[in-house]
């Protein structure tokens, strides 16, 4: 073997298992040897004469593997593959017609007046290895199970289209309109994996680079917690994680690593094609790629298979005497392999081989296309089969599976390892013929000169088809496909919510400590209260939800194997392998990840569960919204608490903390429902009927946020003529105006609702006004409904012209409506076309910052006070009152003066 010094530094060294013992006696002697010391002495001994060893070798500059990394060969030695139970001529036939018409399905859609294109070379690298798992490995959902979960690599979606027409199970028809989803409906297909655009087929989103993996992961913890928690059995599942060694570069593609080892989910393979391949050029041009993923993945404490080379390197391997082979491996960045993957048989004889004579005789006898054929071991189904075969079989931990591939494999010189490739999405006539003669495909020349490349089908009795359905059959059905087998569930009835609705007497409680009380009674259910699923990123106790813990429990596979400091409390701290409660650690995106896992498991397991994730608000949409975009494209379900909510609520946090935006940030994703409430009881209102309309009969595709505070506030009674419906549609009024001259409308939502009631009582007692007081408890529906109604009218010009829930609500209200929250005035100002007569926004816009609640709001402008001289201003622009007591209002309120507000109450974490 090389010295240490002339090995890359990338390369810390291990054991080429691929390189033959040539002198087995000798090695023999040497682990008896440390056999004996075990025996004899014991491990503690063994371990001090190992690790002397390991010292005096550095002294000597013998390199020592550390482990992190092994030498650039296959993990699995070719004495150690086990037997390959497929047909390897007939699945070779399978994936030739399936590589066929992926690629003819992309080119076709860059037909002229089409244009959509699509992505060749992704799928052309990472075909073999999606082959064998659908012949040997995927399981479907036909047992009645949830099978195997498989999380494909987005790029590579029109290869399983490709596949699954061969199997009929879709059209040519439906390839032809790919990416064509309106203009080809209902045949059109999307051009990555999208569950809400195609709910039978695809199962999870992937192509926001970096969700794929960390979902995968917490899809693999959810399968577990549930079989903890006797909800299913999930215990045949396995997890499948296809991705790109470019996109591992995404901090969430690692972020997570650890959890998965920690809990030992071996029932987790992350299968990463190393193509070496960014979308415009090398991952680690002057690096190794897979080296640097088999340290980090070590490190986290995954099992690593490496998967490199394919058969035709073995004879080479074999005859590696000195490591002069394995060293030129180790050596060789990747820029340089993609390269050679680009050059002919020649080129690699001279610059790979050529520079030591002991390489130039292993290949001398072999001719230069011999050479242009050492391939990657990525394409090649028998070393494919013996990695998946070992990852499955590993116990204790996760599994990554590195495999090299060649991006473009097989679409000929002008794809396969180009820079370019990514963005190439169409094939010439000469490329076709190229790429069909590699394929050995009757295609005649004619079909490929006149008009469009032609699909190619064997022949629904062929053999090979016939050999498809068979593997998926033993499989237990085709993959991917979405079922929903979950049924409606039973629930609570009005009792469950009374607590909520009878208010909160003389007791002070914020609106996130009325909703865990509503939770609370909730999880009591006989029905359905085992199937909450609490989510917090560590602070339970922030959010009062430390009150769950003796009896809910916080879920660990490993239970709680030590005493806790706080045992001795009532609400002392307390693990259980059947512990509801996920709590995951500081990071909102494993949280998210574990509330799309939970909140999809209707479909995946067919047993619905009810994810509850409370949250610093500013550290939800804000931060992981693209996971909340995911969890709409999976049509996970669940309630999403954004607690210590508003701009100003938060005191003391500052900037980083005061969220006053997340509800518009809310709006943009059409499955979300958002909600902003004052009062418990319409907190009871909005989760019955978030449970309605998620778990009920005809259940939606849809998530609810709701943001909460942390303001201890007095919670009225639920009034007996409450306005249900406008609790829900988004606005009912609360407390009507008594006495005035003059009328104004204060429309406020959340935490802002106390300020226009003490508003109300000031522009009645001090400026002769009688302003009503309205709830909106969400801005979002009210616009989403408006939005809904104009659209019906612009089509339907015919009909009676529909009117908007706001308009109708407001149509008879008298006097200016002044709106109010803790949120930027963009959030009331969505309604603003709606409303009938005079509207006038007051908002929290800019960054927040730490002060008291009263001097923020003061700041703002969005105080008792401050919505007075609002309602004063737009009174005095109708004539209704002299404008000059809008001086006296500012100089007897100084409203220009923080620090003359009155601070505000104090403290309230829930």
């Amino acid at each position: 073997m090389a010295s240490g010094s002339d090995r890359n530094p990338i390369i810390i060294g291990g054991l080429p298992s691929q390189v033959p013992d040539f002198d087995p006696e000798e090695t023999q002697e040497w682990l008896d040897s440390l056999d004996a010391a075990v025996d004899e002495r014991g491990r503690e001994r063994a371990r001090y004469l190992m690790l002397r060893l390991i010292e005096r070798a550095r002294e000597k500059r013998v390199a020592v593997p550390e482990m992190r990394s092994t030498d650039y060969v296959n993990t699995i030695a070719t004495k150690d593959e086990p037997f390959f139970p497929g047909n390897e001529e007939i699945e070779r036939k399978v994936l030739n017609a399936t590589r066929w018409n992926a690629a003819v399905m992309v080119s076709r859609a860059q037909r002229p007046g089409i244009g959509v294109g699509g992505h060749i070379a992704t799928f052309a690298s990472s075909a073999s290895l999606y082959d064998v798992g659908f012949n040997h490995f995927f399981r479907g959902k036909d047992q009645g199970d949830g099978g195997d979960q498989i999380f494909f690599q987005g790029h590579a979606s029109p290869g399983v289209y490709a596949r699954a027409y061969l199997l009929d199970r879709l059209s040519e028809g439906q390839l032809d309109a790919f990416r064509q989803e309106k203009s080809k409906a209902p045949d059109g297909l999307s051009s990555y994996p999208h569950p809400r655009l195609m709910p039978d087929f695809w199962e999870f989103p992937t192509v926001s680079m970096g969700l794929g993996p960390l979902g995968a992961i917490y899809q693999a913890r959810m399968n577990r917690y549930m079989e903890a928690r006797g909800i299913a059995d999930t215990s045949k599942s396995h997890v499948w994680a296809y991705l790109g060694d470019g996109e591992m570069d995404e901090p969430e593609s690692l972020g997570q690593l650890s959890i998965a080892a920690r809990e030992g989910l071996d029932n987790l393979t992350f299968v990463v094609n190393c193509n070496l391949q960014r979308l415009d050029g090398p991952v680690r041009g002057n690096g190794k790629i897979m080296q640097e993923l088999e340290s980090q993945f070590r490190g986290a404490g995954w099992n690593v298979i490496k998967l490199v080379w394919d058969r035709s390197w073995d004879p080479l391997l074999a005859q590696d005497r000195d490591g002069i082979l394995v060293n030129k491996l180790n050596t060789t960045p990747d820029g340089q392999f993609q390269t050679y993957a680009t050059e002919t048989g020649a080129y690699i004889r001279e610059h790979f081989f050529g520079d030591d004579h002991r390489l130039r005789a292993m290949v001398e006898n072999m001719s230069d296309d011999q050479i242009l054929h050492l391939g990657r071991g990525g394409h090649d189904h028998k070393k494919i089969y013996a990695a998946y075969a070992a990852a499955k079989a590993h116990k204790g931990q996760p599994t990554v599976i590195l495999a090299q591939t060649v991006k473009g494999w097989t679409l000929g010189p002008n794809f396969e390892g180009r820079n370019a490739t990514h963005q190439m999405k169409k094939l010439t006539v000469e490329d076709l013929k190229g790429f069909r003669d590699r394929l050995h495909l009757p295609i005649p020349d004619k079909d490929l000169e006149d008009g469009l490349p032609p699909y190619y089908h064997p022949g629904r009795d062929s053999e090979e088809i016939q050999y498809m359905h068979d593997r998926r059959k033993g499989l237990g059905g085709y993959v991917p496909t979405r079922v929903v087998r979950a049924e409606p569930l039973k629930l609570p009835d009005d009792k469950a919510y009374a607590g909520a609705k009878k208010g909160s007497g003389q007791q002070k409680i914020a609106t996130t400590m009325a909703f865990v009380r509503v939770l609370k009674d909730l999880m009591r259910d006989k029905e359905i209260g085992k199937r909450f699923v609490p989510i917090a990123p560590d602070e339970y106790r922030t959010f009062g939800m430390d009150a769950f813990f003796p009896s809910a429990k916080i879920y660990n596979p490993l239970g709680q194997q030590y005493e806790s400091v706080d045992r001795e409390l009532l609400l002392a701290y307390k693990e259980s392998p059947t512990g509801q409660m996920l709590h995951d650690g500081i990071t909102e995106a494993g949280c998210t990840a574990s509330l799309i896992a939970a909140g999809s498991a209707y479909a995946t397991h067919g047993e619905p569960l009810i994810p509850v994730y409370v949250f610093y608000s500013m550290f939800g949409f804000q931060r992981t919204g693209d996971q909340f975009w995911q969890m709409a494209d999976q049509l996970a379900r669940g309630f999403v608490l954004g607690a210590t909510a508003g701009r100003t609520t938060l005191t003391g946090e500052g900037l980083q903390h005061a969220d006053g935006h997340s509800q518009l940030l809310a709006s943009t994703n059409p499955a979300c429902v958002a909600y902003d409430p004052a009062y418990g009881y319409e907190i009871a209102h909005i989760v019955k009927d978030g449970l309605r309309r998620m778990y009920g009969e005809n259940s939606e595709d849809i998530f609810y946020y709701l943001t909460v505070y942390n303001e201890p506030i007095l919670h009225p009674a639920e009034p007996a003529d409450v306005d249900a419906e406008g609790i829900l549609k988004g606005l009912h009024r609360v407390k009507p105006g008594e006495k005035g001259e003059h009328t104004a409308q204060i429309l406020a939502s959340g935490v802002a609702v106390p300020w226009a009631v003490e508003a109300q009582q000031i522009l009645a007692d001090e400026w002769n006004v009688k302003a009503d007081v309205w709830s909106a408890t969400s801005w979002n529906e009210l616009r989403r409904d408006a939005v809904e109604i104009e659209e019906h009218n612009l089509l339907h010009p015919e009909e009676e012209q529909r009117v908007p829930y706001v308009t109708q609500k407001l149509q008879g209200a008298e006097g200016p409506k002044i709106a109010v929250s803790d949120w930027m005035r963009a959030v009331p100002d969505q309604i603003a076309r709606w409303v009938p007569g005079t509207y006038q926004s007051l908002g929290a816009d800019g960054f927040g910052f730490a002060d008291t609640r009263g001097a923020a709001r003061r700041f703002f402008h969005i105080d008792a006070q401050s919505i007075v001289l609002s309602v004063l201003t737009e009174l005095a622009k109708e004539g209704k009152v002299d404008r000059s007591l809008l001086k006296q209002a500012i100089d007897r309120y100084q409203l220009l003066d923080v620090t003359a507000a009155d601070a505000g109450e104090a403290g309230g974490d829930a």
